[in-house]
Protein backbone atom coordinates (compact mmCIF):
# COMPACT_ATOMS: atom_id res chain seq x y z
CA UNK A 1 0.00 0.00 0.00
CA UNK A 2 1.15 3.43 -0.65
CA UNK A 3 1.72 5.59 2.04
CA UNK A 4 0.61 9.08 2.05
CA UNK A 5 2.21 12.24 0.95
CA UNK A 6 3.08 13.80 4.33
CA UNK A 7 3.80 17.53 4.43
CA UNK A 8 7.81 18.17 5.33
CA UNK A 9 9.03 21.78 5.23
CA UNK A 10 12.41 21.50 3.88
CA UNK A 11 14.03 24.55 5.19
CA UNK A 12 17.74 23.47 6.60
CA UNK A 13 17.53 26.31 9.46
CA UNK A 14 14.17 24.64 10.96
CA UNK A 15 15.31 20.88 10.82
CA UNK A 16 15.03 20.27 14.26
CA UNK A 17 12.18 22.00 14.63
CA UNK A 18 10.50 20.78 12.32
CA UNK A 19 11.53 16.60 13.44
CA UNK A 20 10.44 18.09 16.79
CA UNK A 21 7.08 18.89 15.14
CA UNK A 22 6.23 16.03 12.78
CA UNK A 23 7.01 13.15 15.43
CA UNK A 24 5.34 15.45 18.82
CA UNK A 25 3.16 17.87 17.54
CA UNK A 26 0.91 16.69 14.80
CA UNK A 27 2.93 18.35 11.96
CA UNK A 28 2.77 14.41 10.34
CA UNK A 29 -0.85 14.76 10.58
CA UNK A 30 -1.14 17.61 7.82
CA UNK A 31 -1.64 15.26 4.79
CA UNK A 32 -2.15 16.58 1.52
CA UNK A 33 -0.25 16.98 -1.69
CA UNK A 34 -2.43 19.39 -3.95
CA UNK A 35 -1.80 22.59 -4.70
CA UNK A 36 -4.40 24.60 -2.76
CA UNK A 37 -3.02 22.36 0.43
CA UNK A 38 0.36 23.34 -0.01
CA UNK A 39 0.48 26.63 -0.64
CA UNK A 40 -0.98 27.27 2.33
CA UNK A 41 0.76 24.88 4.36
CA UNK A 42 4.18 26.16 2.94
CA UNK A 43 3.37 29.62 4.61
CA UNK A 44 3.60 28.05 8.41
CA UNK A 45 7.77 28.29 8.27
CA UNK A 46 7.34 31.93 7.71
CA UNK A 47 4.47 33.08 9.78
CA UNK A 48 6.05 31.05 12.48
CA UNK A 49 9.21 32.68 12.38
CA UNK A 50 8.04 36.20 13.20
CA UNK A 51 5.65 37.49 16.27
CA UNK A 52 2.81 39.19 14.56
CA UNK A 53 -0.91 38.09 15.27
CA UNK A 54 -2.32 35.16 12.59
CA UNK A 55 -5.74 34.70 11.75
CA UNK A 56 -6.95 31.47 10.29
CA UNK A 57 -10.00 30.95 8.43
CA UNK A 58 -11.42 27.81 7.49
CA UNK A 59 -14.84 25.59 7.54
CA UNK A 60 -15.28 23.14 10.53
CA UNK A 61 -12.67 20.34 10.17
CA UNK A 62 -10.08 21.85 8.29
CA UNK A 63 -7.72 21.56 10.39
CA UNK A 64 -7.35 24.94 12.39
CA UNK A 65 -5.78 24.08 15.68
CA UNK A 66 -3.40 21.93 14.02
CA UNK A 67 -2.16 24.51 11.81
CA UNK A 68 -2.25 27.19 14.90
CA UNK A 69 -0.41 24.09 16.89
CA UNK A 70 2.45 23.70 13.61
CA UNK A 71 3.33 27.60 13.68
CA UNK A 72 3.46 27.78 17.27
CA UNK A 73 5.67 24.51 17.82
CA UNK A 74 7.79 26.14 14.80
CA UNK A 75 8.14 29.78 16.36
CA UNK A 76 10.33 30.93 19.08
CA UNK A 77 7.82 30.22 21.71
CA UNK A 78 7.86 26.35 21.27
CA UNK A 79 9.29 25.91 24.45
CA UNK A 80 6.33 27.80 26.18
CA UNK A 81 2.88 27.08 26.38
CA UNK A 82 0.32 26.77 23.68
CA UNK A 83 -3.06 27.68 24.88
CA UNK A 84 -6.53 26.04 22.88
CA UNK A 85 -9.61 27.56 23.60
CA UNK A 86 -12.79 27.39 22.07
CA UNK A 87 -14.52 30.50 22.41
CA UNK A 88 -18.05 28.94 21.11
CA UNK A 89 -17.80 26.43 24.36
CA UNK A 90 -17.69 29.32 26.81
CA UNK A 91 -20.86 30.85 28.86
CA UNK A 92 -20.83 34.28 27.67
CA UNK A 93 -21.18 35.68 31.34
CA UNK A 94 -18.05 33.93 31.71
CA UNK A 95 -16.00 35.17 28.88
CA UNK A 96 -14.17 38.19 30.34
CA UNK A 97 -13.26 35.61 32.83
CA UNK A 98 -11.78 32.91 31.24
CA UNK A 99 -9.75 35.28 29.20
CA UNK A 100 -8.39 37.66 31.80
CA UNK A 101 -9.13 35.69 35.16
CA UNK A 102 -10.11 37.28 38.71
CA UNK A 103 -8.79 38.58 41.96
CA UNK A 104 -9.31 36.89 45.27
CA UNK A 105 -12.97 37.81 45.91
CA UNK A 106 -13.72 39.75 43.03
CA UNK A 107 -17.18 37.55 42.96
CA UNK A 108 -18.82 34.82 45.34
CA UNK A 109 -17.29 31.93 45.01
CA UNK A 110 -13.82 33.56 44.02
CA UNK A 111 -12.00 31.63 46.72
CA UNK A 112 -8.49 32.54 45.12
CA UNK A 113 -6.64 34.10 41.94
CA UNK A 114 -7.30 32.87 39.02
CA UNK A 115 -5.02 33.99 36.33
CA UNK A 116 -7.27 33.16 33.41
CA UNK A 117 -5.94 32.41 29.57
CA UNK A 118 -4.24 35.06 28.84
CA UNK A 119 -1.76 34.74 32.07
CA UNK A 120 -1.46 30.69 31.36
CA UNK A 121 -0.02 31.54 28.16
CA UNK A 122 2.13 33.95 29.32
CA UNK A 123 5.12 33.32 26.68
CA UNK A 124 3.53 31.19 24.43
CA UNK A 125 0.38 31.33 21.98
CA UNK A 126 -3.16 31.63 22.66
CA UNK A 127 -5.22 30.24 20.12
CA UNK A 128 -8.56 31.91 20.41
CA UNK A 129 -11.32 29.18 17.85
CA UNK A 130 -14.30 30.12 17.04
CA UNK A 131 -14.00 34.00 17.49
CA UNK A 132 -16.82 35.18 16.42
CA UNK A 133 -18.88 33.66 19.30
CA UNK A 134 -16.72 35.70 21.63
CA UNK A 135 -18.78 38.43 22.96
CA UNK A 136 -18.53 42.32 21.88
CA UNK A 137 -17.56 43.31 25.81
CA UNK A 138 -14.83 40.72 25.76
CA UNK A 139 -13.08 41.44 22.25
CA UNK A 140 -12.85 44.98 23.02
CA UNK A 141 -10.95 43.79 25.83
CA UNK A 142 -9.07 41.57 23.96
CA UNK A 143 -8.35 44.59 21.24
CA UNK A 144 -6.96 46.61 24.42
CA UNK A 145 -4.89 43.86 25.04
CA UNK A 146 -3.26 43.50 21.36
CA UNK A 147 -2.62 47.28 21.45
CA UNK A 148 -1.07 47.52 25.08
CA UNK A 149 0.12 44.21 26.36
CA UNK A 150 -1.80 44.90 28.87
CA UNK A 151 -4.89 43.82 30.77
CA UNK A 152 -7.20 44.00 34.03
CA UNK A 153 -8.65 40.55 35.69
CA UNK A 154 -11.98 40.95 37.29
CA UNK A 155 -11.90 42.91 40.33
CA UNK A 156 -7.97 44.30 40.09
CA UNK A 157 -7.03 47.50 40.54
CA UNK A 158 -3.50 47.30 38.54
CA UNK A 159 -2.66 46.00 35.12
CA UNK A 160 -0.67 42.77 34.33
CA UNK A 161 1.37 41.94 31.84
CA UNK A 162 1.79 39.03 29.42
CA UNK A 163 4.21 38.17 26.56
CA UNK A 164 1.07 36.31 24.32
CA UNK A 165 1.50 35.62 21.02
CA UNK A 166 -2.24 35.71 19.63
CA UNK A 167 -3.60 33.50 17.04
CA UNK A 168 -7.43 33.27 16.09
CA UNK A 169 -10.16 31.23 13.92
CA UNK A 170 -13.57 31.50 12.55
CA UNK A 171 -15.80 28.35 10.98
CA UNK A 172 -17.40 31.57 9.35
CA UNK A 173 -16.28 34.04 6.80
CA UNK A 174 -14.97 37.30 8.59
CA UNK A 175 -16.22 39.23 6.02
CA UNK A 176 -19.64 38.16 7.04
CA UNK A 177 -19.08 38.05 10.67
CA UNK A 178 -18.32 41.64 11.00
CA UNK A 179 -21.46 42.65 8.66
CA UNK A 180 -23.62 40.75 10.94
CA UNK A 181 -21.82 42.62 14.02
CA UNK A 182 -20.16 39.28 15.34
CA UNK A 183 -17.08 40.53 15.22
CA UNK A 184 -16.37 44.05 15.89
CA UNK A 185 -14.06 45.25 12.52
CA UNK A 186 -11.68 47.58 14.43
CA UNK A 187 -10.59 43.90 16.34
CA UNK A 188 -10.64 41.98 12.64
CA UNK A 189 -7.97 44.57 10.89
CA UNK A 190 -5.90 43.92 14.45
CA UNK A 191 -5.70 40.17 13.94
CA UNK A 192 -5.48 40.26 10.57
CA UNK A 193 -1.81 40.67 10.61
CA UNK A 194 -0.94 37.30 8.67
CA UNK A 195 -3.55 34.86 7.33
CA UNK A 196 -3.99 31.53 6.03
CA UNK A 197 -7.48 29.97 4.44
CA UNK A 198 -7.16 26.52 4.88
CA UNK A 199 -9.40 25.27 1.93
CA UNK A 200 -12.55 22.83 2.39
CA UNK A 201 -11.86 19.25 1.47
CA UNK A 202 -13.63 19.47 -1.60
CA UNK A 203 -11.49 22.00 -3.06
CA UNK A 204 -8.77 19.48 -3.29
CA UNK A 205 -10.14 15.86 -3.61
CA UNK A 206 -6.91 14.89 -5.32
CA UNK A 207 -5.89 14.47 -1.40
CA UNK A 208 -8.76 12.49 -0.16
CA UNK A 209 -7.27 9.21 -1.11
CA UNK A 210 -4.14 9.94 0.43
CA UNK A 211 -5.75 11.06 3.71
CA UNK A 212 -8.24 8.14 3.69
CA UNK A 213 -5.49 5.65 3.03
CA UNK A 214 -3.32 7.32 6.23
CA UNK A 215 -6.61 7.28 8.59
CA UNK A 216 -6.55 3.47 7.27
CA UNK A 217 -3.34 2.35 8.44
CA UNK A 218 -3.19 4.70 11.68
CA UNK A 219 -6.87 2.72 12.85
CA UNK A 220 -5.63 -0.32 12.00
CA UNK A 221 -2.71 -0.29 13.96
CA UNK A 222 -4.78 1.44 16.74
CA UNK A 223 -7.28 -1.13 16.97
CA UNK A 224 -4.61 -4.12 16.53
CA UNK A 225 -5.98 -5.08 13.08
CA UNK A 226 -3.94 -6.29 9.88
CA UNK A 227 -3.65 -3.80 7.30
CA UNK A 228 -6.74 -2.62 5.36
CA UNK A 229 -7.62 -1.60 2.05
CA UNK A 230 -10.56 0.65 0.15
CA UNK A 231 -12.31 -1.32 -2.84
CA UNK A 232 -11.84 0.63 -5.83
CA UNK A 233 -16.11 1.60 -5.34
CA UNK A 234 -15.24 2.86 -1.94
CA UNK A 235 -12.18 5.21 -2.83
CA UNK A 236 -14.69 6.43 -6.06
CA UNK A 237 -17.66 7.56 -3.64
CA UNK A 238 -14.76 8.96 -1.01
CA UNK A 239 -14.08 11.25 -3.70
CA UNK A 240 -17.11 12.50 -5.31
CA UNK A 241 -18.43 13.25 -1.55
CA UNK A 242 -18.50 16.83 -0.56
CA UNK A 243 -17.50 16.14 3.13
CA UNK A 244 -19.30 18.92 4.83
CA UNK A 245 -17.42 18.31 7.54
CA UNK A 246 -13.97 17.90 5.54
CA UNK A 247 -11.22 16.30 7.40
CA UNK A 248 -12.23 15.42 10.84
CA UNK A 249 -15.72 13.91 8.91
CA UNK A 250 -13.61 11.91 6.78
CA UNK A 251 -11.16 11.04 9.70
CA UNK A 252 -14.26 9.44 11.97
CA UNK A 253 -15.87 7.89 8.55
CA UNK A 254 -12.86 5.88 8.26
CA UNK A 255 -12.14 4.78 12.14
CA UNK A 256 -15.64 3.80 12.06
CA UNK A 257 -14.77 1.68 8.72
CA UNK A 258 -12.08 0.30 10.69
CA UNK A 259 -13.68 -0.53 13.86
CA UNK A 260 -17.02 -2.59 11.65
CA UNK A 261 -14.46 -4.32 8.91
CA UNK A 262 -14.20 -8.10 8.95
CA UNK A 263 -12.46 -8.57 5.72
CA UNK A 264 -8.68 -7.25 4.52
CA UNK A 265 -10.89 -5.24 1.86
CA UNK A 266 -12.91 -2.85 2.64
CA UNK A 267 -15.98 -2.33 0.42
CA UNK A 268 -18.51 0.73 -0.92
CA UNK A 269 -21.77 -1.10 0.74
CA UNK A 270 -19.99 -1.52 4.07
CA UNK A 271 -19.95 2.09 3.89
CA UNK A 272 -22.95 4.25 3.32
CA UNK A 273 -22.43 7.51 3.82
CA UNK A 274 -24.95 10.40 4.77
CA UNK A 275 -26.63 12.31 1.66
CA UNK A 276 -23.74 10.89 -0.72
CA UNK A 277 -24.68 10.77 -4.36
CA UNK A 278 -24.92 7.16 -6.09
CA UNK A 279 -21.52 5.98 -7.42
CA UNK A 280 -21.16 7.33 -10.94
CA UNK A 281 -19.38 5.96 -13.67
CA UNK A 282 -15.98 6.95 -14.47
CA UNK A 283 -14.81 10.54 -14.53
CA UNK A 284 -16.02 11.60 -18.27
CA UNK A 285 -12.81 12.64 -20.37
CA UNK A 286 -14.75 16.17 -20.61
CA UNK A 287 -14.63 16.47 -16.68
CA UNK A 288 -10.81 15.38 -15.93
CA UNK A 289 -9.60 17.80 -18.84
CA UNK A 290 -11.54 20.58 -17.18
CA UNK A 291 -10.68 19.25 -13.64
CA UNK A 292 -7.24 19.25 -14.62
CA UNK A 293 -6.98 22.90 -16.74
CA UNK A 294 -8.68 23.81 -13.49
CA UNK A 295 -5.80 22.60 -11.01
CA UNK A 296 -3.10 24.12 -13.48
CA UNK A 297 -4.63 27.39 -13.73
CA UNK A 298 -5.01 28.35 -10.25
CA UNK A 299 -1.26 26.51 -9.28
CA UNK A 300 0.18 28.53 -12.62
CA UNK A 301 -1.07 31.65 -11.37
CA UNK A 302 -0.35 31.94 -7.52
CA UNK A 303 3.02 30.62 -9.52
CA UNK A 304 3.60 34.02 -10.88
CA UNK A 305 2.59 36.12 -8.42
CA UNK A 306 4.56 34.53 -6.20
CA UNK A 307 7.12 35.73 -7.92
CA UNK A 308 5.88 38.74 -8.30
CA UNK A 309 5.58 39.69 -4.67
CA UNK A 310 1.65 39.92 -5.63
CA UNK A 311 2.19 42.83 -8.27
CA UNK A 312 -0.70 42.18 -10.60
CA UNK A 313 1.36 44.05 -13.66
CA UNK A 314 4.40 42.17 -13.17
CA UNK A 315 2.61 38.75 -12.80
CA UNK A 316 0.55 39.27 -16.10
CA UNK A 317 3.96 40.52 -18.15
CA UNK A 318 5.73 37.18 -16.73
CA UNK A 319 2.83 34.98 -17.92
CA UNK A 320 2.67 36.62 -21.30
CA UNK A 321 -1.36 37.69 -20.71
CA UNK A 322 -2.86 41.31 -20.36
CA UNK A 323 -3.72 42.54 -17.19
CA UNK A 324 -7.73 42.19 -17.73
CA UNK A 325 -7.34 38.40 -18.70
CA UNK A 326 -4.99 37.49 -15.71
CA UNK A 327 -7.29 39.44 -13.05
CA UNK A 328 -10.36 37.32 -14.23
CA UNK A 329 -8.52 33.91 -13.95
CA UNK A 330 -7.94 35.36 -9.76
CA UNK A 331 -10.95 36.47 -9.72
CA UNK A 332 -12.55 32.75 -10.98
CA UNK A 333 -10.31 30.74 -8.61
CA UNK A 334 -10.99 32.77 -5.85
CA UNK A 335 -6.89 33.51 -5.41
CA UNK A 336 -6.13 36.72 -2.75
CA UNK A 337 -3.35 38.65 -3.74
CA UNK A 338 -2.52 39.88 -0.63
CA UNK A 339 -1.59 36.58 0.72
CA UNK A 340 1.76 36.91 -1.96
CA UNK A 341 2.48 40.54 -1.36
CA UNK A 342 6.02 40.88 1.09
CA UNK A 343 4.27 42.46 3.71
CA UNK A 344 1.65 39.50 4.33
CA UNK A 345 4.77 36.90 5.17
Amino acid sequence: MNQPRVLVISKPDNDRLTHKLKEKHGLKRLVGESQAFLAEMNKIPRIAGCDATVLISGETGTGKELTARAIHYLSSRADKPFVPVNCGAIPIELAENELFGHERGAFTGAWERHPGLIGEAHGGTLFLDELDCLPLLAQVKLLRFLQEKEYRALGSSKAYKADVRIITSANIDFEEAMKTGKVRPDLYYRLNVLSLRLPPLRERRQDIPLLARYFLARYAAEFAKAPLELSGDLLQRLMAYDWPGNVRELQHTIERAVAISDGPVIQDADLPLPGAAPIRGPESFQEAKARAIAEFERGYIEGVLKIADGNITRAAKAARKNRRSLRLLIRKHKIDVNAFRPDAK
